[in-house]
């Protein structure tokens, strides 16, 4: 493995898709950012923008890995709080 190559424990996957993103999902991903940033778990936790995930109807969607956990019409509240649950508790 080439040096400076890492790989998180933890990745969000954010559709950036037309819909997703008129629907906020890029804003959402940035604030999920910030917070890792801010947190300090950086190298730990990811956020990766994807294109679209052909769940349009469902918009936004993004998923948090490995725990395989899908949200839907996803509100920044909603993404915070699985944040914590999904993210926080597994760091503790």
């Amino acid at each position: 493995m080439s040096k400076g190559f890492n790989v998180p424990d933890k990745v969000i996957y954010v559709c950036t898709g037309s819909k997703c993103k008129k629907k906020g999902g890029k804003d959402i991903g940035k604030t999920l950012r910030n917070m890792i940033k801010d947190m300090g778990l950086k190298g730990q936790v990811e956020v990766v923008k994807t294109e679209c995930t052909d769940r349009c109807d469902f918009a936004p969607v993004m998923s948090f890995q490995p725990d395989n956990v899908w949200l839907h019409h996803t509100t920044e509240e909603q993404a915070i709080q699985t944040f914590k649950e999904h993210i926080l508790k597994s760091e503790e």
